[in-house]
């Protein structure tokens, strides 16, 4: 359940546990804490809800510096939703909210609209205006409200703790097998389709334009990817670049859908991508050109069905959260 207006939150989703953050991309992280979330929500028998907010606060602080995102905000709440969490409230963020001394949001949100009995966060946590409440300062809070608090200890891989600035390192380098292996489910953009030249219909591999929305997007390469259509799972070959064999040269991104004839033209299209292929090249003649894009599709096939073979698990496939 995905709730944007916090003062018609429903009763039921009251006296339980939360945690409170950003999320973003829902990493293995995430799932530890999600995890020891929902454990506490049973021990106080009440819901285990997720309190994050919309858009994220640095949009407002430090536009300039905003980075992309790993994920939106109902993609957010699917995820979060498949870990086990009753609710997530999209707490819309306005200069107000910035403001709030770290007292004031601990008595107008966590007892007050949430009436939490417990409340479970990392080690790194921090609330209130400029960041001031620090993870001691909550830990006095919730002691003198008689709220249990539970610190996870952050996930490590590596010998490097998971996070979101991680995977967004990974995902701009190209490196998107290695950024899944820390999500609990492949990195997924989405953008709308737009009209595009119409090139790879006459090649025999049409194409799906894709104006991304604001998240990362991968360096230049062909990718390997599945797409989620109307609840389908369709293999796709993703391109990120120009076409340099026929003299193109802007950025764009194209969708191949295997076996996909619908049209798509103004819709949104959500992409999985599972690992990079190659490097985007200047062919000879457009029959090469043929001859490496049937080859692409056959290696996406088989990287989708290696991928759709793995057990699908409530984490993602992350190590289990302690």
């Amino acid at each position: 359940m995905l709730i944007r207006d916090v003062e018609r939150m429903p009763d039921a989703l009251r006296t339980g546990a939360v945690t409170i953050g950003n999320f973003d991309g829902v990493h293995c992280g995430h799932a530890r804490i999600v995890g020891r979330l929902v454990a506490r929500a049973r021990e106080v028998g009440g819901p285990a809800v997720v309190f994050t907010f919309d858009p994220h606060p640095a949009r407002l602080l430090r536009p300039d510096a905003v980075p992309a995102r790993l994920s939106w905000t109902a993609r957010k709440a699917a995820l979060l939703e498949e870990l086990g969490v009753d609710a997530v409230v999209a707490y819309p963020t306005d200069r107000e909210l910035l403001n709030v001394t770290a007292e004031e949001f601990f008595q107008r949100f966590i007892r007050g609209r949430l009436d939490a009995k417990a409340v479970v966060e990392g080690p790194n946590f921090h609330f209130g205006r400029a960041r001031s409440g620090s993870i001691d300062r909550l830990r006095a809070l919730c002691r003198q409200a008689g709220i249990l608090l539970e610190i996870v200890p952050p996930l490590e891989i590596d010998g490097r703790c998971v996070s979101s600035s991680w995977i967004r390192e990974l995902i701009e380098a190209g490196r998107i097998a290695e950024a899944n292996r820390l999500l609990i489910r492949p990195y997924r953009m989405r953008g709308q389709v737009v009209h595009g030249a119409g090139r790879g219909t006459g090649l025999g591999f049409p194409t799906a334009n894709l104006e991304p929305e604001d998240m990362v997007v991968p360096p230049l390469g062909v990718y390997a990817g599945r797409a989620d259509w109307n609840g389908a799972r369709i293999a796709a070959a993703v391109n990120i670049g120009a076409n340099p064999t026929f003299g193109e040269h802007q950025i764009k991104i194209e969708v191949h859908l295997i076996g996909f004839d619908q049209p798509l033209y103004g819709r949104h299209l959500e992409i999985d991508l599972l690992d990079r292929l190659r490097d985007v090249r200047l062919f000879d003649s457009v029959a090469a050109l043929q001859a490496q894009l049937a080859s692409d599709v056959e290696m996406v096939r088989k990287i989708v069905n290696e991928s759709d073979r793995r057990p699908q698990t409530a984490d993602g496939g992350c190590d289990p959260p302690v």
